[in-house]
């Protein structure tokens, strides 16, 4: 394997290409740089580089309209992208653009080494066709530059790139953004003017949402008095997003198995077979794991749907996004209301921060909708934020009523009932949780799992 590379950094800030040299001479590397892509692309075609670090944001071209007339020259040259401003699109555009890595500044000496040490690793095999990127519809933006977020950027450039064989399970709790992923992904497809289907399956009854999903013939059972297009084939070659789909019944799962492994369907009261095209993205906010060894969801499908894994981080996991996230919202609900807000003061922005939000980023939206609603000046003071703490159990429940997303709702008091009653019980039998789960009536595995739900230690 080969362990010393002509690496060519393309940069207009003088104090990085310093630092690369540095770093790449003292490990044995060829260094060569460039200030501008035009400079970059030169070099490219006169050096032959084996790996390009290059910069996105420089006077003329950028480093995205660079990479793409790289790959142009050379299809399968490694080009790692490296930005202090980094975006939800500039990640997509990257990684459908071919780029081999998207990495955000400041860098370290020991993640310029590893990228090289990944580079070396696969150089021989990096042949992969990239297809070029579409804009995405601002409708379905996604907000946030922590880095588990810039991961998911990545993953949704690489995912749009793939054809519509490929399954994408998107995970996260209620609240996170997994349809607005699932959007994304969709709107950055080759496909994207192609229909996006999405369908909640707690929403209906099994035999509605057999019928939703297959569609039916006329007579096909009591009240069938016309033919109805099933989802599936409304979808044609875009996108079906079944979400919730931890809660679809063992009978539509071994059907929905049987589409996915024979991309196909019958319309219910016919025996035709239907060709299904469109890209399955589903979604959960249940640990599929355990419904499987509960024999609540079947195994085999868990695969089928598990290609590519998208996992959301919670919000209180990602809590350097909440500032640009109640900025995003209040500007979104200013406008809505026809309110001129256009600032959050330290004092309820500190608020915001402390919290660790049950409800995620839906949560985060509906607390500044109703700040804005409430705000008498152009200024979010603390008064306008609904009373917050750690522990979530104290939630209004005026506030509750007044959120418009009945999920939300439902789930939050749900899980505050759950953590009292769990926590009370415990308290009662001073942390044996044998008798507390005697006393409440429950076996001793689900009360179990209702600890470590709310991660609340027995003693």
């Amino acid at each position: 394997m080969k362990e010393n590379f002509k690496i060519l950094v393309t940069d207009d800030d003088a104090k990085i290409l310093f630092a690369f040299k540095e770093v790449l001479q003292k490990d044995g590397h060829e260094y060569l740089k460039a200030s501008t892509a035009a400079e970059g692309l030169l070099l490219v075609e006169t050096e032959k580089p084996d790996i390009i670090f290059m910069d996105i944001n420089m006077p003329g071209m950028d480093g995205l309209q660079a990479l793409q007339q790289i790959k142009h020259i050379d299809e399968a040259l490694p080009v790692v992208i490296i930005t202090g401003e980094g975006t939800m699109q500039t990640a997509i555009k990257a990684m459908q653009y071919g780029a081999f890595q998207y990495l955000l500044k400041p860098l370290s000496i020991k993640t310029i080494r590893d990228e090289i040490a990944r580079v070396a690793i696969s150089i021989e095999s990096y042949k992969k066709n990239y297809s070029f990127g579409k804009e995405s519809d601002n409708r379905y933006q996604l907000i946030g530059n922590d880095p588990q977020m810039h991961e998911i950027y990545k993953m949704i450039g690489s995912v749009s790139t793939t054809d519509n064989h490929t399954n994408v399970l998107i995970t996260g709790e209620t609240g996170t953004g997994k349809e607005l992923i699932a959007r994304a992904i969709h709107s950055n497809s080759i496909n994207k003017d192609e229909p996006f289907i999405a369908i909640n399956c707690t929403a209906l009854p099994e035999n509605l949402l057999e019928s939703e999903l297959f569609g039916h013939e006329k007579g096909a059972f009591t009240g069938a008095y016309n033919r109805k297009i099933g989802k599936f084939e409304q979808a044609a070659e875009g996108t079906i997003f079944l979400d919730e789909i931890g809660d679809l019944s063992l009978g539509l799962q071994k059907k929905l198995l049987r589409v996915l492994q024979e991309r196909e369907f019958e319309r219910l009261g016919e025996n035709g077979l239907i060709p299904v095209k469109a890209r399955f993205i589903t979604a959960t906010n249940q640990d599929l794991s355990s419904k499987i060894k509960n024999d609540a969801f079947r195994k085999d499908l868990y695969y089928r749907l598990n290609v590519v894994n998208i996992k959301v981080p919670p919000l209180r996991n990602r809590k350097t996004d909440i500032i640009i996230l109640a900025n995003f919202f209040l500007a979104r609900y200013a406008r809505k209301l026809g309110k001129q807000i256009n600032l959050i003061s330290d004092g309820a922005m500190a608020k915001l921060e402390a919290y660790d939000y049950p409800g995620n980023i839906r949560e985060l939206e509906n607390i500044i909708e109703r700040a804005v609603m409430l705000s008498r000046s152009n200024v979010i003071l603390p008064y306008a934020i609904a009373n917050l703490s750690e522990d979530e159990s104290g939630q209004d429940s005026n506030f509750l009523v007044d959120q418009k997303d009945f999920n939300l709702a439902r789930d939050t008091i749900l899980n505050n009932f759950e953590k009292q009653f769990i926590s009370a019980r415990l308290k009662e039998t001073d942390g044996n949780v044998s008798k507390a789960a005697k006393i409440a009536n429950m076996s001793r595995q689900n009360f179990h799992r209702l600890l470590e739900k709310h991660k609340i230690k027995a003693h």
